[in-house]
């Protein structure tokens, strides 16, 4: 059972972290790195959370002591969309890699809308030996206190982008500048991008306008953003239909805005891929999937978990290492919702 602020326990002396946390103002989670001594935290809020638990008598238990001074061999996963199939994958070969060097993975989702402390509290209760961030995560202060202490490496995404996080990912703007190279190469000049946001959604934005641009294609440049909700993916799909001279292809920022791109061109009585192409990104289980076939950009979950894990456990032990960017070369898998234009 988590524990609670209880005045009570603070006036008994038996204070918690969270009724420090309580007096000073500030999350449970930095309380716990000024409590450990990490940096990343400014000299005022240290002095309000040591004012606080001097003035309540707080004192960490002798387990809590122990658990500061030992690995717990547990990593904390903050994945930025659990709707997206493709990082359930990306998560699985993740968390098979920690497995077998010896670490297990608590696992929690973030929402871009909200404050997410509490998760990071979470895992700071816990004591976890490292992070893992998998997409674009929304930027928050606690998380970036936490990532400038906390071994950190950031798994197909680019936030938080700090000196002293690892980076493993695909090279988006290699991979959106390749799918827009095949619907060109087809004969698609009316190509529309259905965008996303964050950073690795904006690299695929460019490489999608820098492709158009070099095939001469400037006027026909067309990119609705999704904020990468199910009503944002819809709303832009909509969009794109109804413009003045619609797209002949499209190209969505991951497979599960295409695969809504595709449910609404049918539902306005278009036929795939004969009135309009569609590509997706990331080559996930839904753009496998026979029924489907999508044409899909593949950012290689399976190698790209993998290094990810190992990149952690690294930071783990050489916590003071170079900052690393992997980037992944993706590879376009052409299938059949992708054709000459009619």
């Amino acid at each position: 059972m988590l524990e609670s602020a209880d005045p009570a326990n603070a006036r008994a002396g038996h204070a918690t972290i969270f009724d420090v946390a309580e007096r000073a103002g500030v999350s449970k989670s930095l309380v716990s790195l000024v409590l450990r001594g990490k940096p990343g935290v400014s000299d005022a809020r240290r002095n309000e959370v040591l004012r606080a638990a001097k003035e309540l008598g707080y004192r960490p238990n002798a387990a809590a002591r122990s658990l500061v001074q030992q690995r717990t061999h547990t990593v904390g996963a903050l994945l930025s969309d659990m709707r997206n199939p493709w990082f359930i994958d990306l998560l699985e070969s993740a968390r098979s890699e920690l497995l077998a060097l010896g670490l297990n993975l608590f696992l929690s989702e973030v929402d871009p809308h909200q404050n997410n402390s509490s998760v990071l509290d979470a895992f700071m209760e816990a004591r976890v030996d490292g992070l893992l961030c998998l997409g674009t995560m929304p930027l928050f202060s606690d998380l970036v206190a936490a990532a400038e202490s906390l071994p950190t490496v950031v798994v197909s995404g680019r936030e938080p982008d700090l000196p002293n996080v690892d980076v493993v990912t695909g090279d988006d703007y290699a991979g959106a500048a390749k799918a827009t190279g095949h619907l060109i190469e087809l004969g698609h000049t009316r190509i529309a991008h259905l965008a996303g946001t964050g950073r690795a959604a904006e690299l695929r934005a460019d490489g999608y306008r820098d492709q158009m641009r070099k095939y001469g294609l400037s006027q026909e440049i067309r990119v609705e953003i999704s904020d990468r909700s199910e009503v944002g993916d819809a709303a832009a799909a909509q969009a794109l239909l109804a413009s003045t001279g619609r797209p002949t292809a499209i190209l969505a920022n991951n497979d599960y805005a295409a695969v809504i791109v595709m449910s609404h061109a049918q539902s306005s009585g278009l036929s795939i891929p004969d009135d309009l192409s569609v590509a997706g990104y990331d080559n996930s289980f839904l753009a496998r999937t026979e029924y489907i076939g999508l044409t899909s950009v593949e950012n290689n979950y399976t190698e790209m978990g993998k290094i990810a894990a190992r990149q952690l456990v690294h930071r783990i032990e050489a916590p003071d290492a170079a900052r690393s960017v992997t980037l992944l070369d993706p590879q376009l898998l052409a299938r059949r919702t992708t054709r000459k234009p009619a």
